[in-house]
């Protein structure tokens, strides 16, 4: 005799084979917010280096042409990413970096508010036209160039996150000790 349908035991089998293999293709639904912020930074990092390196601000008839250099600082929580294109030695909303992803000023970023970190321990990051980093805001562009590794420090309540970034390269890296 000639079947044309599936036995009840046939479709419990099969509805089983399939939740076993949905449990472990599922994603991970478990949110991280400190290794979300550190991946956010170190990005907002090696974006601000790639600026330095694609507008290059060097101009030696202008005295002053290192304060445009593209930087990265770090104000409490939060952060800007800019270059100082008006020259008056600090942060303007109009002189921010706009994110390519959403098309938003880079600046005020509350990293507190948006994934509850608690302290960053860093200083103003800055880079030349050849991705060199530099401890912030110079006027000196031999003698401020990074020589050692320069770490900030992220704190959140499950612990903390350390981005480094290498001299003359400007590598980054984050680590979670």
């Amino acid at each position: 005799m000639k079947r044309s349908a599936f036995t009840m035991l046939e479709l419990i089998f099969v509805i089983i084979v399939i939740g076993i293999l949905a449990v472990f293709a599922m994603p991970n639904f478990n949110r991280h917010p400190l290794q979300e912020a550190a991946e956010q930074v170190a990005s907002h990092i090696r974006y601000t280096q790639h600026l330095a390196m694609v507008d290059d601000k060097f101009d030696p008839s202008n005295a002053n042409w290192w304060q445009r250099k593209w930087q990265l600082t770090i104000a409490g929580t939060s952060y800007n990413v800019y270059s100082d294109i008006n020259e008056n030695g600090g942060f303007d909303a109009g002189e921010a970096a706009v994110d390519p992803l959403t098309k938003t000023p880079i600046s005020a970023v509350d990293l507190a508010a948006k994934y509850g970190i608690t302290t960053i321990t860093a200083k103003t990051l800055a880079f030349d036209n050849m991705g060199r980093p530099y401890n912030g805001f110079t006027t000196d562009v031999y003698t401020d160039i990074i020589t050692a590794e320069t770490n900030v420090t992220l704190t959140h309540n499950d612990g903390t996150a350390i981005i480094t970034v290498q001299p003359e390269t400007g590598y980054v890296s984050v680590t979670y000790p």
